[in-house]
């Protein structure tokens, strides 16, 4: 089966990143820049002909930061390279399709196609992809699309419904920035303890790991483990003990919810109680 031509607005880690996995699937591409630079492995990349490129193409994709894909929008509607033909999508896990609303006059199926991956380097991008879920909205056209570029990059389409992009994100956010900020923590805390800074940095990774193929498992319950896990209150009390007024408040707020899924999993009442009792904020117990 032919594939069809797409074209890449933004040659950011991003851009890169799908159009190496979408020449792996048997894509043609151009990445489209506004500077020229080497790619290693080299993917077809153009500086100076735009309208061409576009209007070449069937399916484009904006990946640029989010605060440009409005302005790449009005561009390509004033040059009119887009058409009835197209299919044009932007790569911005927070906003829908609105964002490229610009081009509504052109006929072209609008939406959003948002790869649930965290890519670091473009090169690893078609083995990171591969597995994971992408994130597609839009017109009727525009789901019928993207969701096929999902299967041919080896994701998983997941349709975004209507308004449900920003909560889709913040969910997105809590799992990719804030488990890096955790460990951020979590390093601070061991280090303070007295282990050397080059040890505290790994020394939760391999953990890390195990937590994630544990999260394999359907049920969030299933995968939970330690005190909380066990109703061991105490050891949630020594762990306070030893952490900062900052520090106290990130682990009772995340106990909380541990707790939640505790109970989900059989925990006893009496057990419950005592977890929250212990993780229950001082200025509370004050009131």
């Amino acid at each position: 089966m032919t594939k069809t031509q797409v074209a890449i607005i933004g040659a950011g880690r991003m851009g890169q990143g799908l159009g190496y996995a979408l020449d792996r699937a048997g894509y043609p591409l151009v990445l489209l820049s506004r500077s020229l630079r080497r790619l290693t492995p080299p993917l077809p990349l153009d500086v100076e002909h735009w309208p061409d490129r576009l209007r070449e193409a069937s399916v484009v994709l904006i990946a640029t930061p989010d605060d440009a894909i409005a302005t790449v929008a009005s561009r390509l509607a004033g040059d009119g390279v887009i058409g009835p033909e197209h299919a044009v999508f932007h790569v911005s896990g927070r906003h829908d399709k609105h964002a490229i609303g610009a081009l509504a006059s052109s006929g072209a199926a609008l939406g959003s196609f948002h790869p649930l991956q965290a890519i670091a380097d473009p090169v690893t991008a078609p083995e990171r992809l591969a597995g994971a879920f992408a994130g597609v909205e839009g017109d009727t056209r525009a789901v019928t699309v993207g969701t096929q570029l999902a299967i041919d990059l080896g994701m998983t389409p997941v349709e975004i419904p209507p308004g449900a992009k920003i909560a889709y994100h913040a969910g997105a956010t809590i799992v990719a920035t804030y488990t890096v900020a955790l460990m951020a923590l979590a390093t601070q805390v061991i280090e303070r303890a007295g282990i050397a800074p080059e040890m505290a940095a790994q020394l939760y990774v391999p953990l890390l790991r195990g937590v994630g193929a544990n999260l394999a498992i359907p049920n969030p319950v299933d995968a939970l483990t330690g005190p909380i896990k066990r109703g061991d209150s105490e050891t949630v009390l020594a762990h306070l003990g030893t952490l900062t007024t900052d520090e106290q408040s990130v682990y009772r707020m995340m106990g909380r919810i541990a707790v939640r899924l505790a109970r989900d999993g059989g925990l006893g009442e009496a057990a419950v109680q005592a977890l929250e009792q212990a993780l229950a904020d001082p200025q509370d117990k004050h009131d």
